[in-house]
């Protein structure tokens, strides 16, 4: 092993190829060309003393040593990310870079409103949104605040519980006009239902409550929440859907209101350390106060 550190660029041609499979679709991604990627690679292998990958017809396969490295160098690509985030705008400035991440549904349908708002008020912020339903760590600072719908259970983080937000099933009026209203939850197995496709741990802990959803009671399955609203919305069968987002659609019926009645905290974090940086604050606080007043709505 070269006595020499590999820097930062080595490690992120290292990611992209990882990314990526190829020399070529990294080179692309990263703006160089295919030999500059090609050298940043051997150099890296020639530092560290090992083989980061094979080739094979289908491109460059990754050795062993290169799978277990990928996390530590996804950590360091997202403390890098931070860096530049944080250093886009001065402490007690507003403005520069904010990455927010929050779930699909909530990222958009509930927040592009309040970040116009925000956005109205502190023009000189910029905003980087990510819709996922994975929890992103904010302590490798993958993400700078987060709105999350479960209690964040990390140290280290600034964790405000803005409320909760219920959530029902729901047709659209055009699906009840023709297959009628279901009263009971054992009439739902004469309709159409859209749920989930895979069994995720946040599904089977829904399931040990004694909610009769298996996969296999659905007519539309999907793993995206955004795809089975507008299922829903395309009045194709009966869904659930928060009553916050529903009420905002005329067409969006509520049925069986005893039979199903799920209440989802809401939460914003962020790590502690960005509380000294005002655009973090300012956002934080604006989350709370406009997710607080959505929450209100959310409530049978």
């Amino acid at each position: 092993m070269s006595s020499t550190e590999p820097d930062w660029t080595l490690w992120r041609s290292f990611l992209a190829v990882i990314r990526s499979g190829s020399l070529s679709a990294a080179a692309r991604a990263l703006g160089l060309t295919q030999p500059t990627l090609g050298r940043h690679i051997a150099e890296l292998e020639a530092k560290l003393g090992i083989a980061l990958f094979t080739r094979s017809p289908d491109g460059l396969t990754p050795t062993a040593t290169a799978v277990d490295l990928t996390p530590q160098a996804e950590a360091m690509a997202a403390t890098a990310a931070s860096l530049l985030r944080l250093a886009s705008g001065e402490a007690e400035e507003a403005r520069g870079v904010i990455r927010l991440t929050a779930s699909e549904i909530v990222g958009a349908e509930v927040l592009p409103p309040m970040l116009g708002a925000f956005r109205d008020a502190h023009p000189g912020v910029s905003v980087e949104l990510v819709l996922s339903n994975v929890t992103e760590d904010l302590l490798r600072r993958q993400v700078d605040i987060a709105v999350r719908m479960v209690r964040p259970t990390q140290a280290a983080l600034v964790a405000r519980r803005v409320g909760s937000t219920r959530v029902g099933l729901y047709a659209h009026r055009r699906y009840l006009e023709v297959h009628g209203i279901p009263l009971t939850m054992a009439d739902l197995r004469d309709h159409a239902t859209i749920g989930y496709d895979t069994e995720t741990p946040a599904i089977r802990a829904l399931l040990a409550t004694g909610i009769p959803f298996t996969r296999d009671v659905f007519a539309f399955r999907t793993d995206s929440d955004l795809a089975a609203l507008a299922m829903l919305r395309a009045g194709i069968g009966i869904g659930a859907c928060q009553v916050g987002i529903a009420r905002r659609d005329p067409d969006l019926v509520r049925v069986v209101p005893d039979g199903l009645a799920l209440d989802l905290e809401v939460w914003v974090a962020m790590h502690e350390d960005l509380r000294p940086i005002r655009r973090m604050r300012l956002m934080f606080d604006h989350l709370a106060e406009h997710l607080s007043a959505y929450v209100a709505t959310s409530r049978d």
